[in-house]
């Protein structure tokens, strides 16, 4: 009997423009067997990320997508916390094949429950930028309660999940955005917005952490606004060196983590934390959905649905 086959989004080539679908083909192939540690995920929604199609060129065809919501079909025998029919979302590894397919192959231990208030489209947009902003603020930063906090980019992809879990967490948060995202933040919950297009240096009050998304002018400005003792954390790029020595300075890649991202569903089901859905695209539509995440004006996740 042969293996089963499933519809599987692959990246054949690497290329950094439209003018070929992005180097992307709708392929069948074979369902990935599980392995031990794993569950076999029914994918209902994988979402994609600005810039992924780079990551895996040394290791193609590939299946891009590293978001995941779906249904659990398969469990291997040595996993107990998993069963058959059970709803979870993931943050997958980037060194494998990712979710943009009908079924993919997970570590038990990056998987979490769906927040049940939430589709399958809202949760895949979850993963990346909440986790990412969970690591930078707490992990890296060691934000706690009455700090002042500076997001660089306070309304975008991570920024929205970051403004969000800071002022969950008690802190007080300042916010760079500019035109309508402006309003955006404070909605988001910012205690101060800043337009970023403006020197904003003398705009606040020095703050404890700075965390950016965006790299650019405003992280090489962030020094001259963390108080002695603060701390600079960027997930857009290495921070410049300082010559500081009262501040701390890091750049980090964000990790799986199933127990965070159920911390962050029980959030999202007490309507503490809400997901950006930029737009959502069948599977055949790849290329369009990529397409899309390049482009200016786009706010939210980008999400592949496969019913």
């Amino acid at each position: 009997m042969e293996d089963p086959t499933m519809k599987a989004l692959r990246l054949h080539v690497a290329a950094k423009t439209t003018a070929d679908g992005w180097g992307l083909e709708l392929d069948d192939v074979p369902v990935a067997r599980v392995q031990p540690g794993e569950v076999l995920v029914r994918v209902h929604a994988a979402a994609i990320t600005r810039d992924e199609l780079e990551w895996p060129v040394d290791r193609l065809p590939a299946i891009p997508s590293y978001e995941v919501s779906g249904v659990v079909t398969e469990v291997s025998p040595d996993v107990g916390e998993w069963r058959t029919g059970d709803e979870v979302y993931a943050l997958t590894p980037f060194d494998r094949d990712g979710a943009a397919c009908e079924y993919v192959a997970v570590p038990a231990s990056v998987l979490a429950r769906k927040p049940a208030s939430l589709s399958h489209v809202e949760a895949a947009a979850v993963p990346m930028p909440a986790l990412t902003a969970w690591q930078g603020l707490f992990d890296h930063g060691a934000l706690t309660a009455g700090e002042r906090v500076l997001i660089l980019g306070a309304a975008g992809g991570v920024g929205h999940a970051a403004t969000q879990l800071s002022r969950e967490h008690g802190a007080h948060v300042v916010g760079t955005a500019s035109g309508a995202r402006l309003q955006a933040a404070r909605d988001l919950g910012a205690d101060e917005v800043v337009d970023d297009t403006k020197p904003f240096h003398e705009s606040f009050e020095p703050v404890d952490l700075v965390f950016d998304t965006v790299g650019g002018d405003g992280l090489a400005r962030s020094l001259m606004v963390v108080r002695p003792g603060g701390r600079i954390v960027s997930v857009a790029e290495e921070p410049p060196e300082t010559d500081r020595p009262d501040v701390t300075a890091r750049y980090f890649v964000v990790e799986q983590s199933g127990d965070q991202l159920a911390e962050l569903a029980g959030l999202i089901d007490a309507g503490r934390f809400r997901p950006e859905v930029d737009s959502v695209y069948p599977l055949a539509e790849a290329a369009a959905a990529f397409t899309r995440v390049h482009e200016r004006g786009k706010h939210g996740k980008v999400v592949l649905e496969i019913p």
